[in-house]
C-alpha cells in the first residue's frame, strides 16, 4: 500500500500567521477599543447630563407657565350689571320714547 502525501503544510503556515497577528496586533486593537469606549462613555455622559438638564429646564418653564395660566384665570363670582331697557324710533315722529315690551 502506497501512502498518499497529505498538504498539511500550507494550513500550519496559516495557523502560524493568525498567531503571529494575535501576538502583534492584540495590544494595539485593544488600546483602540478602550479608547473608543472611553470616549464612548465620555460622549454618553456629556450629552445624557446635556439632556437631563434640557429637561429639567423645560419641566420648569412648564411648570411657571401652568402656575401664571392658572392664577390669571381664577374663577369669579358673577356679578349682575344692570342694563337700560331698550328702546326703538317711533317711524312717523323719528322720538326715542317706545319702549320695547
Amino acid at each position: 500500500m502506497s501512502a498518499t502525501p497529505t498538504s498539511k503544510g500550507g494550513l500550519r503556515l496559516l495557523g502560524l500567521g493568525a498567531l503571529a497577528c494575535i501576538g502583534c496586533c492584540a495590544g494595539p486593537v485593544l488600546a483602540f477599543l478602550g479608547g473608543v469606549s472611553i470616549a464612548g462613555l465620555a460622549s454618553t455622559t456629556l450629552i445624557g447630563g446635556a439632556g437631563l438638564l434640557i429637561a429639567a429646564v423645560a419641566a420648569v418653564a412648564y411648570l411657571v407657565v401652568r402656575r401664571r395660566r392658572t392664577s390669571a384665570c381664577s374663577l369669579t363670582l358673577p356679578v349682575v350689571t344692570p342694563v337700560a331697557a331698550p328702546t326703538r324710533r317711533d317711524p312717523t315722529t323719528g322720538s326715542e320714547e317706545v319702549t320695547v315690551p
